[in-house]
């Protein structure tokens, strides 16, 4: 009769369990005795300790799986991070293939905001629950809704470890984290749904941290596809006017990032003075990039124009200030408008920087040639 209870105990305490407590134990003897007091115990954290304490005295015993099981189960309800990583990477020793110690172990990593914990409990989830997952479908009808149930829960296991890696790529306010982080999760997955989430945050990293081509080449990818994001186009549109290319696309992206700038609203918890000075820059600098471009084409017209809207723009940039104002009195003086060359190499001369000189040059070269100007 107590073996029998015994059994009914065990069957309920491990329904839903991947693991399996043995059948033949004997409550007479140590080990059964101490899991039979373990399952027997009401009190959480009475439970717990002689769950680890039988898991400590017989790690062999046949019933040790379905004990650690139990045991990394408490510690999650009581939210003992530690233990619960202790508890799942002993229930890992013995079952390499489980995803759920792996994914209550990546939960655990989160909670203690372990970033080498995260990337490897994301990992060896993922991988479990794929192995999990490919499992190919049992013959007997009996097994199959099992089955079904078992790779269900293992899709959601490594959604949810993509998602651990999507979220720090995008909390993380250092650079090298972020790129490690979204790297890891496009490593894992091109494919998934987080992929596009992160991003925004991966090409602002890689700009932060100096990778320019990988900025560039995520850019491009993105705007194939979505023509939304004005620093994707203005970082495209400056790669692509310094290499001398596609120079189509550096007047689009230019004048798209401007239009959609002029359009945006504020962002929730940006102030109004500081949202403006922002879209005055974004805009100055489109501006700017695509006058350039006219410049550099011999389109006087064209850079005139953009060059006259950038400027005022650009004021608080000193260095793109004075070459606005050289091109801007290159671009009058070939379209014959000598005094408003001479004002703008004036106003260059003024600036101290690489086009000083030779705007006072510039300038000198007006007076000589035009009478009556200034």
């Amino acid at each position: 009769m107590r073996t029998l209870t015994i059994l009914m105990i065990l069957s309920a305490a491990a329904f839903a369990q991947r693991h399996k407590a043995t059948s033949d134990i004997d409550p007479a003897q140590p080990d059964g005795a101490l899991l039979m007091k373990a399952i027997e115990e009401n009190d959480p954290a009475r439970k717990a300790a002689l769950f680890d304490q039988f898991c400590t005295e017989y790690p062999k015993n046949g019933s040790t799986a379905w004990a650690l099981e139990a045991l990394q189960a408490l510690y999650v309800k009581a939210g003992q991070f530690d233990k619960i990583i202790a508890t799942g990477e002993k229930l890992l020793a013995i079952d390499p293939d489980d995803p759920e110690s792996a994914l209550q172990n990546l939960k655990a990593a989160e909670n203690l905001k372990d970033l080498p914990a995260i990337r490897k409990w994301s990992a060896a989830a993922s991988a479990n629950a794929r192995k999990m997952a490919s499992e190919p479908q049992p013959a007997a009808a009996a097994d199959i809704d099992t089955w079904k149930n078992e790779v269900s829960y293992a899709k959601q296991v490594d959604v949810y470890s993509e998602y651990a890696l999507f979220r720090v790529a995008v909390e993380s306010r250092d650079p090298k984290t972020t790129i490690e982080f979204a790297e890891d999760l496009e490593h894992r997955n091109p494919n998934s749904q987080y992929i596009a989430q992160t991003e925004g945050a991966l090409f602002t990293a890689y700009r932060q941290a100096g990778a320019n081509d990988k900025a560039v080449a995520l850019a491009e990818k993105v705007l194939a596809t979505d023509q939304s994001n004005e620093d994707m186009m203005l970082v495209v549109a400056d790669d692509y006017a310094s290499k001398q290319k596609n120079p189509e696309k550096v007047h689009w992206y230019a004048a798209r990032a401007a239009e959609i700038m002029e359009a945006k609203p504020a962002p929730q918890g940006v102030g109004e003075a500081d949202w403006s000075a922002h879209q005055k820059a974004v805009i100055g600098i489109a501006r700017y990039l695509n006058g350039k471009l006219y410049y550099s084409e011999k389109k006087w017209t064209d850079a005139d124009r953009e060059l006259r809207a950038a400027l005022p723009l650009v004021e608080a940039n000193a260095a793109v200030k004075a070459e606005v104002l050289f091109d801007l009195g290159f671009a009058n003086f070939s379209l014959q408008k000598p005094q408003e060359a001479a004002n703008f190499y004036r106003a260059c001369a003024a600036q101290p920087g690489p086009f000083q000189a030779q705007a006072a040059k510039n300038l000198q070269g007006v007076k000589s040639q035009y009478t009556g100007v200034k």
